[in-house]
């Protein structure tokens, strides 16, 4: 499973994205930053800062190590 907890990004923030693929992760983070943040342009760079801080965690959502 892979996790990206958006405060690793942009901090104070809480959100997070949970799934089993690395790509559903970055297109959870980005649909969120979408709709929710009202972000129209998702840069390279920023995809690549997500994927950066995306970790492997257990079924209960604790980081692998």
């Amino acid at each position: 499973m892979k996790r990206f907890d958006s405060g690793t990004l942009i901090p104070g923030s809480t959100w997070h994205a949970q799934a089993e693929s690395e790509a559903e992760v970055v297109r959870r983070a980005v649909e969120n930053m979408k709709n929710i943040n009202g972000e129209t342009e998702i840069r390279p760079d920023m995809i690549e800062r997500i994927k950066e801080r995306i970790v492997d965690v257990d079924d209960q959502g604790q980081a692998r190590h």
